[in-house]
């Protein structure tokens, strides 16, 4: 969002080198940690999740704070920024996609590790290696896709062949209500990734969710259906309470602490 077409892949280009760097790092502490010191990854997960809250908080903030354009003349205002604007405003999009990656990556590469702890040591940095590429590639190879979905739909409706022409409107229908669907599943991942992080690594919560579960799959005829969602809906909230208490507490540090400008 926001990024010119001609630097969307080389946007998404840069997040996937600093996924690798991220992975680079990742699996050897990983690797380490799980050696000396296996009680510090719940600690460091749970961090990892409070985080992906802090981001959800922040970014549903950021949308009902942010005004929309209500016409075309507002809408071109708002985009007619400066070359600096755009390339501070890329560069700040690149650092918190990669930051958010660096959390992502370090649950696939946990859970990863998990699958293989009683195995040789080889065998464990041979899976964490070939998950940590495989993911990496696969995953950004799709988003590359996925931003170029609207040019590929303006290709297609310069082509004379009526079939592809139909092709080429459809995808560009479709583009922004992809991008649109994307946002909001993405943000409510972070709510839910990050809230089922703190939900296990916190006894007290873990337990509460399985005898809620348990109390709930009794109901008559839906209790099954219910059961299954009230995981789901648990993570949620403690997403969202988790991410707010963050916030308020960034907040309340950086009015506490500010940080001095200099000229």
């Amino acid at each position: 969002s926001g990024v010119r077409a001609e630097r969307e892949l080389p946007v998404v280009w840069s997040v996937a080198k600093g996924s690798f760097v991220n992975k680079v790092i990742l699996v050897p502490l990983a690797l380490a940690i799980s050696v000396i010191a296996p009680w510090l990854i719940n600690p460091l997960l749970m961090v990892g999740g409070l985080f992906l809250c802090y981001e959800g908080v922040e970014k549903v903030l950021h949308t009902l704070q942010h005004k929309k354009a209500k016409t075309a003349e507002e809408a071109a205002t708002q985009l007619a920024l400066t070359e600096a604007q755009l390339h501070s405003m890329e560069k700040d999009k690149i650092k918190g996609a990669i930051r958010t990656d660096f959390i992502l990556s370090a649950e696939i590469i946990v859970i990863s590790l998990g699958t293989v702890a009683t195995a040789a040591f080889v065998t464990k940095v041979s899976v964490l290696t070939v998950i940590a590429i495989a993911m990496t590639i696969g995953v950004y190879g799709l988003v590359a896709l996925i931003v170029k979905i609207d040019d590929m739909g303006l290709y297609l409706t310069e082509k004379t062949s009526a079939a592809q022409q139909k092709m080429g409107h459809a995808l560009l229908a479709f583009a922004p209500i992809l991008m649109k669907t994307l946002t909001i599943v993405g943000t409510l991942a972070m709510f839910l990734v990050g809230g089922g992080i703190i939900n296990h690594a916190i006894p007290l919560l873990h337990h509460f969710t399985e005898d809620a579960v348990d109390h709930l799959e009794h109901i008559p005829t839906v209790g099954s259906i219910i059961g299954a969602l009230t995981p789901t809906l648990i993570n949620f909230v403690i997403g969202i309470v988790a991410g707010l208490l963050v916030v308020l507490l960034v907040t309340l540090i950086k009015k506490l602490w500010p940080r001095t400008k200099t000229s």
